[in-house]
């Protein structure tokens, strides 16, 4: 009578080249990371709820832009559909700022995937604040691409055109 072998029990992974067996990785997270923030992230949730002269509208925009992954962008008519805004508010509160770049305002673009503005925390303006923007979101993984137009705003690589993010905007944004 030959004896089988018993069937490996759930969660292991059987080698064939070994003889012995190892737990198989657990499944792959679908949670944002804003579903489980880290230490960073807890301490800019803080700062922001501390924060003794922002308004609840401006503590609703910081707290929604810390949930746009690095990576990924968002659009100001994006993050107001979410907050039941206009993009224009948003783009008010984004450039009063105190936590930039920890609050990264960087991250959201125009409604098609342009620049738009970008007041940073230097004194640099106009163009230069674009490409640290742009330089910002690139080594964050962003890839751009050059779109010929007769917009100027965003131009910094010369001639009629202006950079535009690749990629889905960004709206899995949490209530708060």
């Amino acid at each position: 009578m030959a004896t089988t072998k018993p069937a490996p029990p759930p969660n292991t992974l059987t080698l064939t080249t070994a003889t012995t067996t190892s737990p198989s990785p657990p499944p792959t997270s679908t949670q944002s990371p804003t579903q489980t923030p880290n230490p960073t992230m807890l301490k800019q949730i803080h700062r922001i709820k501390s924060h003794p002269t922002l308004t609840p509208y401006r503590r609703r925009v910081y707290l929604a832009l810390l949930s746009i992954p690095a990576g990924r962008w968002t659009t100001y008519s994006a993050l107001a559909t979410h907050l039941h805004s206009s993009a224009r508010a948003i783009g008010t509160a984004m450039r009063t700022n105190p936590f930039a770049p920890d609050v990264p305002c960087h991250r959201v673009l125009s409604a098609d995937g342009g620049l738009g503005g970008y007041m940073g925390a230097g004194p640099a303006s106009g163009h230069a604040n674009l490409e640290r923007k742009r330089a910002m979101l690139e080594e964050e993984g962003v890839g751009f691409e050059w779109v010929a137009a007769g917009s100027s705003k965003g131009r910094t690589k010369g001639g009629d055109g202006r950079w535009r993010a690749k990629g889905e905007c960004f709206v899995n944004f949490p209530s708060f």
